[in-house]
């Protein structure tokens, strides 16, 4: 709450990021121990802020670790949402098709809800040709 006066005088959002603390295989796909790793409590402190500027980075890899059922996740809060990440579950891979989340269905809701802003290719690639997974995935994403 102290530092949203300046946020809000300069325009700038702020996004707090919810985290898995599940996965201990590397340090970008678990963070043991983070205090946000339940969603829901990310979104409470945010509200609890109480600014148009403060907001919620959903990251659908995370939710999906600690708490699936992402779609209907990512409408409730789609409000408070300032950011979007994707990568897949599990792993932290490309988005292809041995990957749970079917991001084409994933990435209508996100169209369907108006949401506006920017969805971050957050994957670690391990295709041999990393700008193909990257393209890929945009496609995927592309609805």
């Amino acid at each position: 709450k102290e530092v949203m006066p300046y946020a809000e005088e300069k325009g700038v959002d702020l996004c707090l990021e919810h985290l898995n603390s599940r996965d201990f295989g590397h340090p970008m796909k678990g963070h043991p121990g983070y205090f946000g790793d339940d969603v829901g409590l990310c979104a409470r402190l945010v509200r609890q802020v109480d600014s148009p500027r403060m907001k919620l980075l959903f990251d659908f890899y995370h939710v999906q670790v600690m708490h699936g059922d992402v779609i209907r996740r990512y409408r409730e809060l789609q409000p408070i949402i300032g950011h979007l990440h994707v990568a897949g579950v599990p792993g932290r891979g490309e988005l292809d098709s041995s990957q749970e989340l079917n991001y084409p269905a994933v990435m209508r809701a996100v169209a369907d809800s108006g949401y506006t802003g920017f969805v971050a290719q957050e994957f670690l690639p391990t295709w041999t040709d990393r700008v193909l997974a990257l393209r890929h995935a945009v496609a995927l994403c592309d609805v």
